[in-house]
């Protein structure tokens, strides 16, 4: 991060890549839904690329490893009440914390840090998955994909978060890790940091425009600790 910058007051983290693998969570929901319409199962390196622009656009890719477009289109409907209707039901059930997830939201609360959740996960899978895995105490705020107009990597939900907390997005920092958040965050005039286990897209971490690649959020903890301590 920059030297000489303003102090970061507050942070938005990403939810799915980035405090949970939730993939395994994806595994057991798209291939109910798939047998719904008598299709094979499909595995957790399939998913894996396609996760975090959304449930419509992961719905629509999972649907066209079979179908045509046009085909996705009739069916389209059906296939997401079935999807969202299995992930409901085992919301959580695979999904595991990252090391050091809970450690460095502590650290970031100790240093006095406002932190707010940003995920492209509708807000109906959001909030019940936060509560079960222990996180939902540690977030001021919690926006999903389905919450605003507009999803990462729109800036639109970290704007929101820099109105709603009343700071200026030079003093916020995303965490995530995907080029949504990246983008969202550069759009917004926000700091990025990535982390290198997450999903985005299939493709290298080190291909994301960010402020560094932290390898857990407690050593975001530490070096937001670090810019912080010479800052203006």
């Amino acid at each position: 991060m920059k030297a000489g910058a303003a102090a970061i007051k507050a942070a938005i983290i990403d939810l799915d890549g980035t405090m949970l693998h939730t993939v395994p969570d994806f595994e057991l929901a798209l291939n109910g839904m798939r047998a719904e319409f008598d299709l094979a199962p499909i595995d957790q390196q399939t998913i894996e690329p396609m996760v975090g622009k959304g449930s419509e656009k992961l719905i629509r890719d999972v649907l066209l490893l079979d179908y045509d477009a046009g085909k996705v289109d009739a069916v389209f409907d059906q296939a997401m009440a079935a999807y969202q209707r299995h992930y409901l039901a085992i919301n959580g059930e695979r999904a595991t914390l990252y090391p050091d997830v809970i450690e460095g939201l502590r650290a970031m609360k100790e240093l006095g840090l406002r932190l707010a959740c940003v995920t492209n996960k509708p807000i109906a899978f959001t909030l019940p998955l936060l509560e079960r895995k222990g996180l939902a105490p540690w977030f001021e705020l919690v926006y999903g994909g389905d919450s605003l107009p507009k999803k990462k990597p729109d800036p639109l939900p970290l704007q929101q978060v820099c109105r709603d907390f009343g700071l200026a997005p030079e003093t916020v920092v995303a965490i995530g890790d995907s080029s949504n958040d990246a983008e969202a965050a550069r759009a917004a005039g926000c700091f990025v940091l990535t982390v290198p286990y997450g999903y985005n897209h299939g493709m290298p971490v080190q291909t994301i425009n960010s402020d560094g690649i932290v390898n857990s959020l407690l050593a975001a903890a530490k070096l937001i600790s670090a810019h912080n301590s010479t800052s203006n």
